[in-house]
């Protein structure tokens, strides 16, 4: 995993480069080369990300703010938090869960791989039938052991990361449907961390 953030940290020699590059191009191909240069980088298998310490957290949200800064030539003490709302960008943790969350998706709807799944709802253990959740689309969490590295496991993160979700997220008839309503959702977690 530290290997894969070394490779992952080096986007800013990519980062330098494109600032020699930034007055030549128009902005939105300048944005375009950025996202697909960088972002594309930070998003590949970020789903096995889940769990990270906060330091190593950091490392990658401060290749995405160097990103946004680039592209909006801004100065190292101007806010970053509102350019990368301006450009509809997650932060890395809601990056991480958003990712995690749409693995659970496909795996209800049968389109990820079959060692991902299956998941118990709490309204199928025989217990639960008077509760409140006997009629919610919470998942059973495992309980965790060891919580550095088991807690990690997709088995126990994806039901903890569902079970945030509100029911207007995981309700969506399909994944692009899904994908719109979950980011919209982040981004207002964002916009109210930021706020306070």
């Amino acid at each position: 995993m530290f290997r894969r953030l070394r490779r992952v940290v080096s986007p800013f020699a990519v980062l330098r480069q494109l600032r020699q590059i930034r007055r030549s191009v128009p902005q939105p191909t300048f944005q375009s080369l950025v996202v697909t240069l960088v972002n594309t980088g930070l998003d590949y298998g970020n789903s096995a990300l889940i769990g990270l310490p906060v330091y190593l957290t950091r490392r990658l949200q401060s290749v995405l703010n160097a990103a946004a800064w680039l592209i909006f030539n801004l100065c190292r003490s101007d806010r970053v938090s509102d350019a990368l709302i301006s450009l509809h960008w997650l932060r890395v943790p809601e990056r991480i869960r958003s990712k995690v969350a749409i693995l659970v998706y496909k795996d209800l709807h049968g389109c990820a791989p079959s060692y991902l799944g299956p998941f118990t709802y709490v309204a199928d253990l025989p217990s639960r039938r008077g509760l409140r959740f006997s009629c919610s689309d919470c998942f059973v969490q495992p309980p965790v052991h060891r919580s550095t590295v088991s807690s990690r496991a997709f088995s126990v993160a994806g039901p903890r990361v569902w079970n945030y979700l509100p029911p207007k997220v995981t309700s969506a008839p399909s994944l692009t449907t899904f994908r719109t309503r979950l980011k919209t959702f982040l981004i207002i977690i964002i916009i109210i961390i930021s706020v306070y």
